[in-house]
């Protein structure tokens, strides 16, 4: 497997990301700047945390028009992988590769801790090395990470099981208690009805390897890669 880490004016992620993919997976891995309007030939597309355009507007709402992402856009409907992560997942709901919005965490400040996850999905590209249910530790950094969709799409999300991770407790609760920015019905990440787009909010780059306290996010990696 072949990667692209898109690089926007903020990213702060993307040498992470590089870090986890190439080093830890040792997985090819191209820079991609947000002004190309082409990507390299590769099996996934990242799109990193940071504060793309100083996340000024909302975040994500500059970024989605950069030229880059409508090569991003292409990649995905040819069925091939793309995941979001953090200020990534904000640009995949602004371009509307998935649905919904973010909205200022209900504390009104930014949060950076470790929180679990509870897997609700294990049938996906990014989640097959998981088991059902199955609990990662894996940190967030965000100020606005509390995901909003309608009734209508909170229906269809769970019918079609599009819910990938939803915020936990270390024993699986998925209660207001363990969700840590309001997000709706614990909501940490989704996936299009496609099943090859992925946005989240935990960073799994940053839970790849031991010297940061938790592999867990390396399954998410693994898992890509088969």
């Amino acid at each position: 497997m072949k990667a692209a880490v898109v690089v926007f004016p903020g990213s702060n992620c993307d040498t992470d990301c590089f870090h986890a993919l190439f080093d830890v997976m040792k997985m090819p891995v191209k820079f991609v700047w947000h002004k190309e309007g082409t990507l390299p030939d590769v099996d996934l597309v990242v799109l990193p945390g940071g504060f793309s355009y100083g996340d000024y507007l909302r975040t994500g709402a500059i970024a989605r028009f950069s030229p880059v992402m409508e090569a991003v856009r292409q990649h995905a409907e040819s069925g091939r992988a793309v995941i979001g992560i953090c200020n990534g997942f904000q640009i995949l709901l602004e371009a509307g590769f998935l649905p919904g919005a973010m909205l200022r965490n209900k504390t009104l400040s930014f949060i950076c801790t470790h929180v679990w996850l509870r897997t609700e999905n294990n049938a996906t590209i990014f989640t097959g090395k998981l088991n059902p249910k199955e609990l990662l530790r894996i940190p967030i950094a965000h100020g606005e990470g509390n995901y909003y969709c309608d009734d209508k799409t909170f229906k269809r999300l769970e019918d079609s099981n599009q819910i990938v991770f939803r915020y936990a407790s270390e024993s699986g609760e998925t209660t207001d208690e363990f969700n840590p920015n309001g997000s709706r019905d614990n909501i940490a990440g989704i996936i299009n009805a496609k099943g090859n787009v992925l946005g989240m909010m935990p960073h799994p780059e940053r839970a790849s390897e031991s010297m940061l306290d938790s592999v867990d996010g390396r399954k998410i990696w693994e898992s890509l890669v088969g």
